[in-house]
């Protein structure tokens, strides 16, 4: 069984679904609420494992009936949980708007004690990290973190995956242990100043992150797929429709635990990438994030389809 480190924040998913945001100071009606487990670390930690790698997961929580969320959702997936819970903080949390018409989001995330992770989390599981197949990280928790991970992993030359949600800045030493960085079209914006708007563009994007010191890049674009980039090649790979699109919330997690799935058992990159688009595809069907990611019999099924 392939094994995955994924380190992250868990966050307890507050959705709610309406026509349109409020203006400040105006009130909405909406359409549905619901409660459920998010956070980009735990749902892409949630994705790997339900697709059938050895998951565990780095993070920080509070004492609270949030918390209980995550265990709960954790066991169902075969997660298992490296954390750190204080009781002076609290579970980290997330509003999240879906539009009814398009199925698109938008989040604000208060990471609450995840707020905390830091190096010495990672060195408490040190010896996890070094014998992984993938360590995989991405930026909701602070920087120092992923910094500290991304570094044991490649010194132990285990594949290392940044996803860089939400976008900043990125120190050049981080950039050159990465084997792989997975912004979608915004953030590959914020990284590199280059517009991305269709593949052309999304190259020119990828050739400015290979210039900042990164191996390969895969750029997210959504219902298009992802482009895989690296000094070597450049190659698309088309998106894998399941159906009509119903929520686009968690196709990213599941995109990046799906990729690093494949990566962890010896797909070649462009076959792996494919395989996250295909998971992608199917998340996109479905309500919630950590929720609406595919076993991996519906994987499999799609793609053989």
């Amino acid at each position: 069984m392939s094994r995955i480190v994924v380190l992250g924040v868990f966050a307890a998913d507050a959705i709610y679904r309406g026509s349109r945001l409020p203006a400040m100071g105006e009130t909405v009606l909406g359409s549905a609420f619901a409660l459920g487990p998010g956070g980009k670390g735990s749902n892409q930690a949630v994705a790997a494992g339900k697709l059938g790698a050895d998951v565990s997961l780095i993070t920080r929580l509070g004492k609270d009936a949030f918390a209980k969320i995550a265990y709960d959702t954790w066991a169902d997936a075969g997660v298992t949980p490296v954390v750190v819970e204080d009781p002076e903080a609290y579970t980290g949390s997330a509003f999240i708007f879906v539009d009814d018409r398009s199925g698109e989001n938008a989040i604000i995330i208060c990471p609450g004690a995840a707020g905390d992770l830091g190096p010495e989390d990672i060195l408490r599981a040190e010896e996890l990290v070094r014998g992984a197949d993938v360590f995989l990280a991405q930026l909701e928790q602070p920087l120092a973190a992923a910094l500290a991970g991304v570094r044991i992993a490649a010194d132990s030359g285990v594949t290392t995956i940044l996803n860089p949600a939400p976008a900043q800045r990125l120190p050049a030493n981080l950039l050159r242990d990465l084997t792989y960085i997975t912004p979608n079209e915004s953030e590959a914006e914020a990284l590199t100043g280059v517009a991305v708007h269709d593949l052309a563009t999304a190259r020119q994007a990828g050739d400015a992150l290979l210039a900042l010191g990164v191996s390969a890049a895969v750029i997210t674009l959504g219902a298009e797929g992802a482009l895989l980039h690296s000094a070597e090649r450049s190659e698309h790979v088309p998106g894998v429709s399941a159906g009509p699109v119903v929520d686009t919330t968690g196709a990213g997690d599941a995109f990046n635990g799906a990729f690093a799935v494949a990566l962890s058992e010896g797909a070649e990159p462009v076959e792996a990438a494919r395989f996250a688009c295909a998971a992608a595809g199917l998340s996109v069907t479905r309500k919630g994030a950590a929720t609406s990611s595919p076993r991996r019999t519906e994987v499999d099924a799609l793609l053989a389809g």
